[in-house]
């Protein structure tokens, strides 16, 4: 299989820019969403790269630090629970792209992002359906993204005990929603959420 970074590579393009969130479907907690631009996408060292959803925890928190040693430049950005409840998921999703590509302090010749193509950039980039799968860039952005909510609902676990925020991170789980039922609904609940919006109503 050919990937996506090697046909633009061929074409002379080079800082190749990968963009990914981690962080749509729970209803706690940011999103947060990366940029890198890899030195060199397919060095030996990021061979064990793919999407953070494929890899153990474990394997995660490894490659987090090898995705940084072989980054020319990386951007990390959250987008809050009151953002994410004013704008919107999908909006906030966006948003959320150009900062963390605004935050590079390398200017990408190419942005490729996983899915979502985006409004308002002036540099090239292609949306990519399962570009976590298929580029080794958006694969990178991936892992950073999901290793630092991560290690953010690990923190917010101990500010908000009872939730069980280090076990299920923020996701929709029967131990969540039983936590819910029994603490209500914390600050760091996403009230645009119909689940929680739910709980607030009938309270």
């Amino acid at each position: 299989m050919v990937l996506i970074e090697e046909t633009l590579i061929a074409s002379g393009l080079k800082n190749i820019a990968g963009v990914d969130e981690a962080g749509r479907g729970p209803c706690a907690g940011p999103l947060v969403i990366a940029a890198v631009i890899l030195r060199d996408p397919f060095s030996k060292e990021l061979c064990e790269v793919r999407d953070s959803k494929e890899l153990t925890e474990k394997m995660r928190e490894s490659l987090y630090d090898v995705v940084i040693s072989q980054a020319l430049s990386y951007s990390i950005i959250e987008i809050s629970v009151a953002e994410l409840d004013a704008l919107g998921l999908h909006k906030s999703n966006l948003e959320g792209m150009r900062r963390a590509i605004a935050g590079l302090t390398l200017t990408p010749e190419y942005v490729l992002t996983d899915g979502y193509p985006i409004e308002g950039l002036t540099v090239p980039n292609l949306a990519v359906w399962k570009g976590d799968q298929v580029a080794v860039s958006i694969s990178a952005a991936s892992i950073l993204a999901k290793v630092y909510r991560d290690r953010i609902m690990i923190e917010l676990d101990k500010k908000y005990p009872g939730y069980g925020l280090a076990k299920h991170k923020g996701y929709i789980t029967a131990a969540h929603t039983a936590a819910l039922e029994l603490h209500g609904v914390s600050e760091i609940h996403r009230r645009s959420f119909a689940n929680i919006e739910k709980l607030i109503n009938n309270n």
